[in-house]
């Protein structure tokens, strides 16, 4: 032990250190951004949110919104100030009571300042009364607020509540939610959870919705318009709701045929990867001409186009397999997003081999070779696309190859072990690749860093396919196209801007 020796003015100068409040210099602004390579100002810090109430009236003829979204958080550390990533016009902002000072800044930031400074794990209620034109408004040259004839959709990735509600918009902060939004009467609303009550006055009709567990924000949803909603339960006891816009007019049959299968999908999917993780299940179709879906927490998003050649079960299971995979198990940085494409993608491939309409290996070797060397489909990493490749067709295709050859790696037992014990381990939570490859590890046995190298993150194509079999290893076979391919190559683009 070596004891440090202090003169007699340097014991003073402590004291009187000791003296000030240590609180009085350690309070600063939190973070404009959470922290994120692939999008810095997305998401912030210095506090951690529970809870989101978000309260609106919304009038479609003319797109006006007014709301009051009342945000229950702690903070995490000494706070100064903080931001909230938001775009519409703000009238007052209060923390625990008292009005506070706020700020727009940057493209979507809104930055608060309380009266009085806040200390590291002080609860706090921040309510934020605001208005405007969601249409009208947009950051980095893009909206995600979507017009209809009869309403607005609210539904994109990796962000969507700015043009809504404020947030902190990173799936690291999930919370609970309470979605209450009135309209003229005869208009719908759809979002996430579950219905918990409508109530009608003078010409009015206002629409409570709950979602109860974690839910990151980029998966909240907001749909207004006429619909013809469907309820029912699944087998396995999963209540479902269903929307469909009144206007979807030749689509409306396919589109019907498919996303009411959902209770029977959800149940289907639960045998590879455990219980369903929500309490309720379902999805909509508004009458909009975006062309994505989007696995928006317990109530999926579809685009009519999404069913312009007909019934699409193979999306519809993409979309609620991420419900495990993306929605119960988040990603902790956007560079993750393999864990919610690659495993979604792999879903339609165990749906194709159901169904007998290609097995998994065959839609495997069917990628492998569709590819040549030189093709820059090999050049993106799925374990760490970037953000302008996040969602390349590499990150669903190439992703989905990885689990296959993870698969032939480690055996069914133990690759089937992971695909249900992984989204029960990490629940409601937030997860990277690494993560994924040490349980990988654990539940099989073996050394693993090889594997996800060469298909996650090498920028080549692999030497050999993913260990084919003896018969169809032959250096001039070409795999024939899986009769599902088709439909799975359609869901590449489901969350395109």
């Amino acid at each position: 032990m070596h004891r440090r020796i202090l003169a007699p003015c340097a014991l003073a100068a402590a004291s009187l250190l000791l003296a000030i409040p240590a609180s009085a210099a350690s309070f600063a602004p939190g973070a404009p951004g959470i922290g994120d390579p692939y999008y810095p100002y997305y998401g912030n810090g210095g506090y951690d949110v529970s809870h989101y109430d978000v309260r609106l009236q919304y009038r479609p003829a003319t797109d006006e919104l007014e709301g009051t979204t009342t945000i229950l958080a702690k903070t995490t550390q000494d706070l100064s100030s903080f931001d909230l990533d938001f775009l519409l016009d703000v009238s007052e902002v209060r923390v625990n009571g008292t009005k506070a000072a706020f700020t727009a800044s940057g493209e979507h930031e809104l930055v608060v300042t309380p009266k009085k400074p806040l200390a590291e794990g002080t609860s706090i209620t921040v309510v934020v009364r605001y208005g405007g034109v969601p249409s009208t408004k947009s950051a980095y040259g893009f909206s995600t607020w979507h017009r209809t004839p009869d309403g607005a959709v609210a539904a994109d990735e990796p962000e969507a509540a700015w043009w809504w509600y404020p947030s902190n918009d990173h799936p690291l902060d999930k919370a609970t939610y309470d979605v209450s939004v009135a309209v003229p009467d005869g208009i719908q609303v759809i979002s996430n959870g579950t219905l918990q009550s409508t109530s009608s006055q003078l010409g009015w009709t206002r629409w409570n919705w709950r979602e109860n567990k974690p839910q990151a924000t980029y998966l909240t949803t907001l749909a207004v318009g006429r619909f013809d909603i469907t309820t029912g339960t699944s087998e396995g006891g999963i209540p479902v709701v269903n929307a469909y816009s009144k206007d979807l007019g030749e689509n409306d049959g396919a589109a019907r045929a498919s996303v009411e299968r959902t209770g029977e999908l959800v149940d289907w999917l639960s045998e590879y990867f455990g219980p369903y993780p929500f309490g309720s299940a379902g999805g909509y179709v508004p009458d909009t001409t975006t062309g994505y879906a989007l696995e928006t927490q317990t109530r999926v998003f579809y685009s009519p186009r999404q069913f312009a050649r007909g019934s699409n079960t193979s999306v519809v299971v993409h979309e609620l397999a991420h419900q495990w995979y993306g929605d119960s198990v988040s990603v902790k940085g956007w560079k993750d997003i393999w864990l919610n494409e690659g495993f979604a993608s792999y879903a339609q491939w165990l749906w194709s081999e159901h169904e007998g309409e290609g097995t998994a290996q065959e839609l495997a070797d069917y990628v492998y070779d569709s590819h040549p060397a030189d093709d820059p489909f090999w050049t993106v990493a799925p374990g760490d696309p970037g953000p302008d490749n996040q969602f390349d067709a590499a990150v669903y295709d190439r992703g989905a190859l990885a689990l296959q050859a993870l698969r032939n790696e480690i055996g069914d037992d133990a690759f089937f072990a992971v695909l249900k014990g992984w989204p029960k381990k990490h629940a409601y939570g937030n997860a990277s690749v690494a993560d994924f490859q040490r349980y990988a590890e654990q539940v099989s046995g073996k050394p693993l860093a090889a594997l996800f190298d060469t298909w996650l993150f090498e920028p080549v194509k692999p030497a050999a396919p993913a260990a084919r079999t003896a018969s169809v290893a032959k250096a001039a076979t070409v795999a024939a196209q899986p009769k599902s391919w088709k439909k799975i190559e359609a869901t590449h683009d489901v969350h395109q801007h």
